[in-house]
């Protein structure tokens, strides 16, 4: 494992930053994440409410490709893909939105504008491991990376060519985006059949790259800027 993590470092040394601007199986997709802490007493409520919304989102949306609903305790959060900016755009004036908005009052910690709309951080896709078996998983990671001074453009690339090496080597992760949210903000979310799923990703190839180049790629380096931003959810419902 360790001489196929450090042949396959070696190929990403020669990656430039044209590497972003390849092909994807999600080229010019957009993601948004969006956590939210649930009003007191009403995380059931909350999560009820998500839920019932993929639905409507599955019948109402078609340039969202992806919705999760997601809990973690009393935080709820939604993660979606869009086929374009347009397509994200209608989204947020989408009929999930106006009734979330019509109740946030009474389910959200903050209401609309301080409990989902100061929570919504939007990316550009850059890589991919294409969904499979979407709906037998049950939990979901994300991460946020914020990139070493000066090497914002080296981690994108890493990321970028990451998405293939899951597919090839990580049976148990039906879905990885790696997303790029500014020149120098990055996340990962993923989801899995179950923790033993999300287990075996973390001691992967991809993990072993990120470890590997961690405390140069990355602010913080392993330990306080990849693993103490791991946000682990259960999957409430997908579209």
């Amino acid at each position: 494992m360790k001489a196929q993590i450090l042949k396959t470092l070696a190929a990403l040394a020669l990656i430039t930053t044209s590497a972003a601007a390849q092909e994807t199986p999600m080229e010019n997709h957009t993601a948004s994440y969006i956590a939210m802490p649930a009003a007191e007493g009403q995380t059931e409520a909350f999560a009820e409410f998500l839920a019932g919304a993929a639905p409507i989102v599955a019948d109402t949306e078609p340039g969202t490709v992806l919705w999760f609903a997601l809990q973690d305790d009393d935080t709820l959060a939604i993660f979606d893909i869009f086929v374009d900016e347009e397509a994200r755009n209608a989204h947020f004036s989408g009929a999930v939105a106006a009734a979330l908005n019509q109740n946030a009052d009474a389910l959200v910690a903050g209401g609309w504008d301080d409990g989902v709309v100061a929570n919504i951080n939007n990316s550009d896709v850059l890589s991919v491991r294409e969904p499979v078996d979407l709906y037998s998983a049950t939990t979901a990671t994300y991460i946020t990376l914020e990139a070493a001074p000066g090497k914002g453009p080296e981690l994108a690339a890493l990321l970028t060519a990451a998405g293939p090496i899951v597919g090839e080597t990580e049976p148990g992760t039906l879905f990885w985006a790696a997303l790029q949210i500014d020149e120098t903000s990055f996340a990962i979310f993923d989801i899995f059949t179950n923790n033993a799923g999300r287990e075996a990703h973390f001691a992967g190839q991809v993990a072993g790259l990120l470890n590997e180049r961690a405390a140069e790629l990355v602010a913080g380096g392993w330990d306080d800027g990849v693993v103490a931003n791991v946000h682990n959810f259960d999957i409430l419902a997908i579209k």
